[in-house]
């Protein structure tokens, strides 16, 4: 029977140019020219994707963002905005008005006064009577010394006219439900529980199919040569599911980076692909192998070379995600806006558990290939 390899090269040619990709863009600023200064992009708790928006009021750009992101009725929730220049910078000492109307009768339930903001980063709490959409309107003082912006303005009809006001307005849609949260977090689960259980399902019935096919073949032949072969396939299952498992760490987290800069999620979003591709690519290769059936010391070693790179890119992929959240938590790591290390925290701990696992694996791994080739090319001299 011929040995079916897996080619790698595509694969590899997408990692590069993923990984310039993110070195293109975290290098460049809004004018497309190449800048190490740190620019943030929000100072949220994370990068909201469900009720947080960003808009552009007057001279300023503003995000906004509610917390809990699935905030149900009738539980006080945060309202965070975050008021920066068109650059990114940090603003300071700005006026402002918050107002919260219903949408679906026009009227406002809840008015903040004018107030000095020492930074453009501050928050608000309400607690939201009902279940429906609601607009939050923030007004932003033009003159910024409080002169004619005292107490509350009154309600007006067009949310975003400033009318009667030196200042500009932004409107901010939000939705207010109750189960909304969960069913989203439970499709997303269930998503990938699924597609895991569905390459998990098809992996084992494969390896059942090729270890009755290697028990055969050793009655036949009398030879006994599977049990290296059965230990080196469960290991590479359990490197995939590690390497998943950390990749959907990734996935989970990175969302809380983004408020810091764009390109720390760019790069967790890269860096989850990248070791999704990695297990999944290892397992196929395995499926699409015989490796016991080699009968040429040729495509034993052109098997041999191809998974040695993709080991490689496992094992430099893991060692320098693991250093790198090793000096974030020592140091500020690199681009920082904060200017100071990253907090440790139970995701993170989980990550980079599964991440030294991976690599004690890898290494295990690569070291039973070597053993199991080194035995093939001798047998088939």
């Amino acid at each position: 029977m011929h040995l079916r390899i897996l080619s790698i090269k595509n694969f590899q040619v997408f990692v590069t140019i993923s990984l310039l990709l993110i070195l293109f863009i975290s290098g460049g600023d809004n004018n497309n020219k190449l800048s190490l200064t740190s620019v943030s992009y929000a100072h949220l708790s994370h990068l909201p994707h469900y009720n947080g928006f960003g808009a552009a009021i007057g001279k300023y750009y503003v995000y906004e963002a509610l917390d809990p992101e699935f905030t149900p009725p009738l539980q006080p929730s945060q309202i965070t905005f975050s008021i920066q220049d068109f650059n990114g910078n940090d603003v300071y000492n700005v006026y402002t008005m918050v107002e919260i109307y219903q949408d679906n009768t026009g009227q406002r339930i809840k008015a903040f006064p004018w107030t000095m903001e020492t930074t453009g980063d501050f928050s608000l709490y309400y607690t939201f009577p009902s279940i429906g959409n609601y607009d939050i309107v923030l007004s932003i003082a033009n003159d910024n010394n409080g002169n004619n912006h005292i107490g509350i303005d009154p309600p007006r009809n067009i949310l975003s006219s400033n009318l009667n006001c030196d200042c500009d307005r932004g409107v901010f849609s939000i939705s207010i439900t109750k189960s909304f949260g969960n069913i989203f977090f439970t499709a997303i689960f269930a998503g990938i529980a699924a597609a895991m259980a569905v390459f998990g399902s098809v992996a084992g019935f494969s390896y059942r199919s090729r270890k009755k096919r290697s028990k055969l073949a050793n009655v036949t032949n009398k030879i006994d040569n599977t049990a290296v072969s059965d230990r080196e396939i469960l290991i590479r299952y359990s490197v995939m599911m590690l390497a998943i498992g950390a990749g959907i760490v990734h996935l989970a987290i990175y969302s809380e980076h983004g408020s810091l800069r764009i390109e720390y999620s760019i790069f967790l979003l890269a860096a989850a692909a990248a070791q999704f591709a990695y297990g999944i690519v290892y397992v196929i290769m395995t499926l699409a192998t015989e490796v016991d059936s080699i009968q040429s010391p040729t495509l034993a070693k052109m098997y041999y070379k191809k998974s040695v790179i993709l080991n490689l890119f496992g094992l430099i992929g893991s060692s320098v995600l693991l250093g790198l959240y090793i000096y974030s938590v020592t140091l500020p790591p690199p681009l920082s806006p904060i200017n100071r290390p990253e907090a440790v925290d139970i995701a993170g701990i989980l990550d980079k558990s599964l991440e030294a696992v991976l690599i004690i694996g890898i290494v295990y791994l690569m070291l039973l290939e070597k053993k199991r080739i080194t035995k093939l090319l001798l047998e088939v001299k």
